[in-house]
């Protein structure tokens, strides 16, 4: 059976020697009102999350993938053993509410302690995690433009745990191209709304954890205007509940279906039918994608921590396996036996340290951008805040999609090290693979999360918010200049964040270029996210060296944590930043090999649509 344990001694150090945390945190009144920036509460509170993280949660980890969840000939559905009583405590201890406003019975901690959470849950039981996250995102969205009455009604219950979350988005037609939705919605005259269309693929979408159930759902108003310039956003209650909170008639949304699915087997992904269904909009009518998307941005940052967590946790299994299996020798010999530790060879280490390097990397990443969602919501200067949320804009979906992709990544090499115990199903490393997987796919595909990051954060802006992010990598680079620690990697950080430059140029000129141009964009937008990412990870690497250095030179290393980094970030730069530039070829490259004869390549003949 796989373990998992919580990366406690990374998060923190990221927390307080990366990122500095406390001393941001403390400039925020929110925070420091609330008594909720102190490093060492922090800390105890990531302590106290580990501990039952790892002994309620992830012991039901195996139990929910071979028994799945259950729908009966209701609609009704029941999650595997355990499930429910883990929830339980989970609601019993608070944790639901970790960073939701007091006012709605939160304890206001800082987003930074609920992602790093997130990340533990992620890493130890992913599809029993996601439950408590689409609630989270639910919340967000309510909380931003719900109205009193809903607010008052709804949140309490939402942060307490007593009801759950989740968003409505995808139907069987309609995937990322949301403006072709069918669902809709009719005033009824007295305030709500009647709901009636099938949305699919809902995680979460029902389940028996939670007394009650609270959808958002897209839908469209009757007049409104075609495309996603005429959805709205509604709150649709599975049962209807009294101004007083207590649960009145069951609502008309019913669980078609459970789909059946290659991982994540322990959550609920729901068919879902809303015939005539009372809703409340949410927001302003016609507004309903702009509101989506606070749920959208929390949850694309959420599923980035799954591949986060899930390489995580493959890596320490495999490094525990590495370090016992036996097989082969090596020169000079470990072992007395008649073979060596795997550990040893090198390619066992290659796979080991790509692991390590793309979680650590990636961790720094989530809980950078998490220290930004504090500032973007609690600085007290607008202009800090303006900064923080660009930045969050810019790199939300680097975080989803390369994070994804390492973590699946990752999880494939762990995998790997096992060996063909890793295809079986005891050892449980193909689980995680399974389990990776669906990341690359939901809250928009990577491929969609590459034209966000190229074609909306980049291009449109003129770049603006990338030249702020260049100006701080410049400043770095110029800073630790022939450092001996890290001259090298700043060397080549420096390249790589002018070549990200100069591809932003030139993949700008060929999208003005005429008709062809946004083929141009698509054709790069991959390879140009996972350019980006690297030098994310690259400046982040850098960084975490340094320190790591300058603690060992002032004999602060007595567990060798600070030279695990050190070796760590040689690694990444000696084997995996160099793939930028393959990437840069390809990027040059552009869109004239994918522009294909459709009949000799694909059997595909179509007519123009302009014929």
């Amino acid at each position: 059976m796989p373990t998992y344990k919580a990366p406690l001694r990374d998060m923190k150090f990221i927390m307080n020697e990366l990122l500095e945390a406390d001393q941001h945190l403390a400039a925020m009144p929110y925070y420091k009102d609330n008594d909720t920036a102190d490093a060492d509460l922090l800390g105890q509170v990531l302590d106290e999350a580990a501990r039952f993280v790892e002994t309620e949660v992830q012991p039901l980890n195996q139990v929910g993938d071979r028994e799945g969840c259950v729908r009966d000939e209701h609609g009704n559905v029941t999650t595997p053993s355990g499930f429910k009583a883990a929830y339980r405590k989970f609601c019993d201890a608070g944790w639901p509410g970790l960073d939701a406003d007091p006012q709605w019975g939160g304890q206001g901690m800082p987003h930074l302690v609920s992602i790093a959470m997130n990340e533990m849950i992620t890493g130890a039981n992913v599809a029993w995690g996601m439950y408590p996250g689409l609630s989270h995102g639910a919340y967000s969205a309510l909380a931003a433009v719900g109205t009193d009455e809903l607010k008052q009604l709804y949140l309490p219950k939402i942060v307490s745990g007593e009801w759950s979350g989740t968003m409505c988005l995808t139907e069987p037609h309609a995937g990322t191209d949301l403006g072709i939705i069918r669902t809709k919605a009719s005033d009824n005259g007295d305030g709500s709304y009647s709901i009636t269309g099938t949305k699919i693929f809902i995680s979460a979408g029902e389940h028996d954890l939670t007394d009650n159930i609270v959808h958002l759902v897209l839908a469209r108003l009757e007049g409104s205007p075609a495309g996603t310039k005429g959805i709205s956003l509604f709150l649709v209650p599975k049962f209807i509940p009294a101004s007083d909170g207590s649960l009145g008639e069951r609502n008309g949304v019913v669980c078609g279906s459970l789909e059946h699915k290659m991982g994540i087997h322990g959550n609920a992904t729901a068919v879902l039918n809303f015939d005539g269904a009372r809703g409340w909009l949410v927001g302003e009518v016609n507004k309903g994608m702009n509101h989506m998307f606070i749920m959208m941005n929390a949850a694309r940052l959420g599923t980035g921590l799954q591949g986060l967590g899930l390489g995580e946790v493959a890596y320490q299994n495999a490094l525990a396996y590495a370090k016992d299996r036996l097989q082969m020798r090596h020169e000079p010999r470990v072992s007395r036996e008649a073979a060596d530790p795997i550990i040893v060879h090198p390619d066992v280490r290659r796979m080991l340290l790509t692991g390590k390097a793309y979680t650590e990397a990636g961790r720094a990443l989530a809980l950078w951008l998490a220290l930004s969602l504090d500032t973007e919501h609690h600085h007290p200067d607008e202009a800090g805040r303006q900064e923080a949320g660009d930045l969050v804009a810019l790199l939300t979906p680097i975080a989803k999609a390369f994070m994804t992709d390492n973590g699946f990544n990752v999880a494939v090499l762990s995998q790997q090290v096992f060996g063909g115990h890793g295809y079986i199903a005891e050892w449980g490393m193909e689980q995680f693979v399974r389990d990776a997987r669906i990341g690359q796919i939901y809250e928009g595909t990577n491929g969609i999360q590459a034209l966000d990051l190229l074609g909306r954060k980049v291009l449109m802006d003129g770049g603006k918010k990338l030249q702020s992010l260049a100006g701080t990598l410049q400043a770095f680079v110029e800073e630790h200049e022939g450092d001996e620690a890290i001259g090298d990697y700043v060397n080549q950080l420096g390249k790589a964040a002018q070549q990200l430059g100069s591809l932003t140029m030139v993949i700008g000129q060929k999208a003005m270029s005429g008709p062809e141009g946004a083929d141009e964009v698509n054709a790069a937008a991959v390879d140009f996210l996972r350019f980006f990412g690297h030098v994310v990870y690259g400046y982040l690497w850098a960084r975490m060296a340094k320190l790591a250095q300058d603690k060992i030179d002032g004999g602060f290393d007595k567990d060798g944590f600070y030279l695990g980094k050190v070796q760590t970030a040689k690694f990444y730069f000696a084997k995996l930043f160099p793939e930028t530039k393959a990437l840069a070829a390809t990027i040059k490259a552009g869109n004239e090999s994918l522009a294909v004869d459709d009949r000799a390549v694909f059997g595909w003949e179509h007519e123009p649509a302009h014929a």
